[in-house]
């Protein structure tokens, strides 16, 4: 393993950590030597492990800024300190904007911003004590650049989310970085509720340049590079994890000879 790359001694939060995308980069961090706390509202039936090493759980209603609160002092008397904060947590079911209740897409902002801006805020206070600092990956989304029908309110507080890091970076250094990873469709084991059976999350996969969607690892080697000291100079910027975006509508419709 690449020393830059070895998170032995290292302490990581990563919020939703027990399955999907949040699981893939939870085993990332383990496999690189990492003390990984995830949290969530309940615990996953198998808990993630990875070169030997296995992630401990604590509930955690993201939302709740008091568990939150518990959740950062959990990691800081299990492992005496916080490096890094991955903030994962988020999600929304399918909802038309015309008729999405006030409640609804209150919830669905207060999940995927406020409750990312609160848990930044505390885990800042650790980050802040200690020598090394630590550094911030929130998890947002390509419907942060591009339109999210249906889920509209959820495209809209990711793309809060990725501002958000920019002015968190510059508030909070030198001590600490933050930044955002602007991940594109990925295939979990929840994929068929999104995208269909195997042919239809293989059509999906077609549509975008790299042939085929990410895998939850995929989004973890890219967390593991930005909270590494290989970007020590990487901060307020938004990284892009989308296998080249999605191939433009008009190419398969058009109709004009080359």
């Amino acid at each position: 393993m690449d020393k830059a790359l070895d998170f032995t001694g290292k302490v990581v939060i990563v919020t939703g950590g027990g399955k999907g995308v949040g699981r893939g980069i939870t085993e990332c961090f383990l496999a690189a030597g990492a003390d990984v706390l995830i949290c969530g509202r309940s615990e996953p039936e198998t808990l993630p492990q990875s070169g030997g090493r296995t992630a401990l759980f604590t509930p955690c209603d993201v939302r709740d800024y008091a568990q939150i609160e518990a959740c950062v002092e959990v990691a800081v008397q299990q492992f005496g300190r916080l490096d890094v904060l991955v903030n994962n947590a988020g999600g929304a079911p399918y909802a038309e904007a015309a008729t999405a209740s006030p409640r609804f897409s209150e919830s669905i902002i207060g999940l995927n911003l406020i409750a990312p801006l609160n848990f930044s805020q505390i885990a800042n206070r650790v980050m802040q004590t200690q020598s090394s600092g630590g550094s911030i990956v929130n998890i947002a989304s390509v419907s942060t650049i591009r339109p999210s029908p249906g889920t509209a309110a959820y495209g809209a507080a990711k793309a809060g989310l990725v501002n958000l890091g920019t002015s968190l970076a510059v508030e909070w250094a030198p001590k600490v970085r933050i930044n955002a990873l602007v991940v594109g469709l990925t295939e979990t084991e929840q994929a068929h509720l999104h995208y269909g059976d195997e042919e239809g999350i293989a059509a999906v996969g077609a549509t975008i340049p790299l042939g085929r969607m990410a895998v939850p690892t995929d989004v973890g080697n890219a967390c593991l590079f930005l909270a590494s000291p290989l970007a020590s100079y990487v901060s307020g910027t938004n990284f892009a994890v989308h296998g080249g975006g999605e191939i433009p509508a008009f190419l398969s419709a058009a109709n004009a000879k080359p």
